[in-house]
Formats: C-alpha cells, structure tokens, sequence
C-alpha cells in the first residue's frame, strides 16, 4: 500500500442566517429523494473496517473526484480516514441485509463477507453492483458530518439492480 501524506481537515464557517428548519424537518424533506446504498471500507493495523453511507455522489469527471459525507458520530471512520484511502462498494438490491450489518456499531461488520482489493488494497465488497477505489484528498468540516472529497484510481461495475434508500426504508 502506498504510502500518504496525512488528511487535511479544512475548517469551514457554517455560521450563516439562522433557519427555522430544524434536524426533524430536515430529514422528512430529504427522505423523499431517493439514494443508493454504499458501503465504504479500508484497511488498518486492526485489519479490515467499513461502514453504510447514503450520503455519496460523483463530484467530478475530470479530475475523476467522488465525496460522500460520514457523520462524526462513525467509530469506523476514522479508522478509514488515518489510511488516506478507501474503496466504496455500491450495493445491489440483493444486498439489503450485508448493508444493515455494516449499519450497526461494536461487531465484526466482515465476519463471514466476501471481499477483494484492488489498487489501494481496501476491501470491494462481492457482488456489489459497483466500486470505487479510492485516495482521500480532503475532508472538510460540514456540521454533525465530514465533507471527504476523493480522487478515484480505479473503478468498476456489473449489471444488476441498486438497493435505494427512500423515506426511511430501503427500496429496489
């Protein structure tokens, strides 16, 4: 694996005009649109780590950029982040009950998972529909989250259906 420099934090000043929208509000309107289900996972000393994240998107093409958005809250994540690098598992519609595994805190998330690497030696989960293998190259401060802006050295995909999270449940 190679060797990184350590991740940047960069601070950010979130303190704008107060809003009237608070945390319950919030998450009732953002349910109704629809995401995919990821898993994000690295390697370190302790062995193998990941977690689920809905919060993932493609930032850009050129350079080749994704970020997604782990709460502070993530024992898993910083775990992941002191590696400079992690893989991104996109899961299929088959893979609802691997992605509530990888949702509770305190257990052995890849006790009986199959899993490979590729360039940065971070665990891509079997069977996902798709992956992202990646090198962290910031991560900004974004409220009770991270902001993690990640270039992506190598990719893949199958055919298949996605699992969607959607108001609350997960959906195909």
């Amino acid at each position: 694996m190679d060797k990184h420099e350590p991740v940047e934090v960069v601070d950010s000043d979130m303190t704008a005009a107060p809003s009237d929208v608070n945390a319950g509000v919030l998450r009732r309107v953002m349910g109704h649109f629809a995401s995919g289900v990821v898993i994000v996972s690295g390697v370190d000393r302790l062995g193998p780590v990941g977690l689920t994240c809905q919060s993932f998107f493609s930032l850009s093409l050129d350079p080749p950029l994704i970020a997604l958005a782990p709460s502070h809250a993530s024992t898993s994540w910083p775990r992941i982040a002191a590696t400079g690098s992690f893989a991104v598992s996109i899961l299929s519609a088959a893979q609802e009950a691997l992605c509530r595994s990888f949702a509770v805190s305190g257990v052995d998330k890849f006790d009986g998972v199959l899993w490979r690497t590729e360039h940065t030696g971070s665990p891509i989960i079997a069977d996902a529909l798709a992956w992202v293998d990646c090198r962290i190259e910031k991560v900004h401060e974004a409220g009770d989250h991270y902001l993690v802006v990640a270039r992506v050295l190598h990719a893949g995909h199958v055919d298949g259906q996605p699992l969607l999270f959607y108001r609350g449940g997960y959906v195909s």
